[in-house]
């Protein structure tokens, strides 16, 4: 007997509003169990959306541009009972392989996941307002709140009923913002647009949605945080003779420990010394959010733009269970198979470039953290002990941090209890 399915988008980590990037099937289509239906990409990364369900397509409710959420009908499948006798629950979204037109190393400058907002005009936040209540659903309010707009000031909505969406408080803030610039003149005034192809031949290509977004929101951090970089060199000579020698006591098969490892159970200890770089302000500016867990983001640069997998409860796991985590994340990060909750409650972030060089450079914080370690590659230098030179491994270390939360003496205690973790890494078990 044949059965009419509803194929749905099913839960992708508490994300709305995903864009339809391409769908790859049309109603009459023969179809598969878990065959690609469409590609669906966050601001993160991209996905494959699979059937749950195997027979002939009867109708496809999405198209290139929708975006889509948790339930949303994407297509009706006509499956018998032949097709689908092995019965399987609805899949999860499965993060498609990224194109890799030029695969590169981890190469990562910050990549902030979220934000604090920019100051807006006092119109979006005027008290002077109706009392009617805005028909709304919480996410969207959240969504207002955290752009700092009044709800009750968007009169119209252009959802079922007049109700609110996210697109109607996008364009109430850009609305204003408009108009705040036209009134009083000010504002970054904007790149004047270049005809290139005068002087030559050229070629376009257009932005990954990771590579756009991470491009705004650094520039908003730029501009809304005042950030301060502090460079210091640890002498890991010990720790790298610690690590060869653990590394020689694996068998092939096993994940080999990094040094980047030993960074992060080093930067967890200093923050476990110094709590308030384990913290966030709040929206207002009146308060400092302490946190009392320890995750760790670790930049990755892809095909498809740089991402932040997050290490969750580093405080708790020892060497060998970092290691083979990071592994995990960091292939998952290369492949587009990160989901968003890989990717959310970092603390601090951890941008290494030693991978490829460098002598040091200026990583942007990645809000609303209030910190970020940068790393360059380490090298042999020779070290006055106070009485002869003799050949150390040193370690270029950059750290940026907010300045409205750290001062300067906090940064520079900070960066020496990291150097002194790194550089006897024995203190790691105090």
């Amino acid at each position: 007997m044949a059965a009419l399915i509803e194929i749905k988008v099913p839960d992708v980590g508490n994300v709305a509003d995903i864009d339809v990037v391409d769908v790859l099937v049309k109603p009459g289509d023969q179809i598969k169990l878990e065959q690609t239906l469409a590609v669906l990409e966050t601001d993160k990364a991209s996905m494959d959306l699979p059937s749950s369900a195997a027979g002939t397509v009867q109708e496809v409710f999405i198209k290139p541009g929708d975006k889509v959420s948790e339930g949303t009908l994407i297509a009706t499948v006509l499956a018998s009972a032949e097709e689908n006798s092995v019965a399987k629950p609805e899949q999860p979204v499965q993060e498609a392989v990224a194109p890799a037109p030029a695969p590169a190393p981890v190469a990562p400058a910050s990549e902030p996941a979220v934000v604090k907002p920019e100051p807006l005009p006092e119109t979006l936040t005027s008290s002077s307002v109706s009392s009617a209540a805005a028909h709304a659903t919480p996410a969207v309010r959240l969504f207002a709140r955290e752009l700092g707009v009044d709800i009750h000031k968007i009169t119209t909505g252009g959802g079922r009923k007049g109700r609110i969406l996210k697109d109607d408080v996008k364009n109430f803030v850009k609305k204003v913002m408009a108009e705040g610039v036209t009134q009083s003149g000010s504002g970054i005034p904007s790149m004047p647009a270049v005809d290139f192809s005068q002087f030559g031949d050229i070629e376009e290509q257009k932005l990954s949605k990771i590579k756009r977004l991470t491009g705004q929101n650094l520039s908003r951090v730029w501009l809304n945080l005042p950030m301060v970089t502090y460079h210091d060199e640890a002498d890991i000579t010990e720790m790298e003779a610690f690590r060869v020698a653990l590394n020689a006591e694996k068998s092939k098969d096993d994940v080999k420990i990094t040094g980047l490892v030993f960074i992060i159970k080093a930067l967890v200890s200093a923050m476990e010394q110094f709590p308030q770089f384990n913290a966030s302000l709040s929206a207002d500016g009146e308060k400092l959010i302490l946190k009392k867990y320890f995750n760790i983001g670790i930049a990755v640069d892809t095909p498809n733009g740089l991402v932040v997998p997050v290490l969750r409860d580093v405080n708790r796991k020892g060497i060998n269970e970092l290691t083979a985590e990071l592994a995990e994340k960091s292939n998952k990060a290369r492949l587009g198979k990160l989901m968003p909750a890989d990717m959310q409650g970092g603390c601090i972030t951890i941008s290494s470039l030693g991978g490829i060089g460098g002598t040091a450079f200026t990583p942007i914080v990645n809000a609303p953290e209030v910190a970020i370690l940068g790393v360059t590659r380490a090298k042999m230098q020779p070290v006055w002990t106070g009485k002869e030179f003799m050949p150390r491994l040193m370690l270029p270390l950059d750290l940026t941090y907010d300045h409205r939360v750290i001062d300067g003496v906090e940064g520079a205690r900070f960066m020496a209890a990291i150097k002194q973790y790194l550089g006897d890494i024995r203190r790691l078990l105090l």
